[in-house]
């Protein structure tokens, strides 16, 4: 029988391998993991996993960000895994679901990990995402449609994303991932 953690414990794995920075937390989403079989379902109310994609344009310059309506912050493009093992794929589906786009690509590897908490609100108590992010790459239109759970998208940046104190810390490390990555 097939373990359906085991991609993403390697995926893990393999993430704090290249990313010194990152090593310390993927040790404690690997424990997450492993510390129950509905960590993929938002109905492990301590937390869950999702998956966000670092949506970049074609030519690699900008990033598609979303002014998140439920916690009012620009952010990357994700969401809930609802039972599906492979992030990667559960951050293509969300990129493509909110931004409207078509013929995206995502990259092989995690290039994020963050786990930060999420308010409570009338339906849901305060809990942990265990956020796993993935480069997804536009290839074809970059028209976005804003969608219900965006109060707006826009193209940003990514070199303007690194000191904009107004923009996530998160999002900030990403920039900076990115453009190392790229040589800038």
């Amino acid at each position: 029988m097939d373990d359906p953690f085991r991609p993403l414990e390697h995926a893990l794995a393999a993430y704090a391998a290249l990313d010194s920075d990152g090593a310390t937390i993927a040790v404690e989403f690997r424990r997450f993991l492993r510390s129950a079989s509905t960590v993929f379902e938002r109905a492990h109310l301590i937390g869950h996993f999702t998956g966000s994609a670092w949506l970049v344009s074609a030519d690699g310059e900008r990033v598609l960000l979303t002014h998140h309506r439920k916690l009012n912050a620009w952010l990357q493009l994700g969401g809930h895994a609802d039972g599906d093992a492979d992030l990667s794929r559960v951050a293509l589906r969300e990129a493509e679901e909110e931004s409207g786009l078509a013929d995206l690509v995502v990259e092989r590897g995690i290039f994020d990990i963050d786990r930060h908490r999420i308010p409570a609100r009338a339906n849901e108590p305060e809990h942990w995402h265990y956020d796993v992010r993935y480069v997804v790459r536009a290839t074809a239109s970059e028209v976005f449609v804003v969608g219900d759970e965006s109060h707006d998208l826009a193209w940003r940046a990514v070199r303007d994303l690194v000191d904009d104190e107004s923009i996530d810390a998160s999002v900030r490390r990403m920039a900076r991932k990115w453009l190392a990555r790229i040589g800038q």
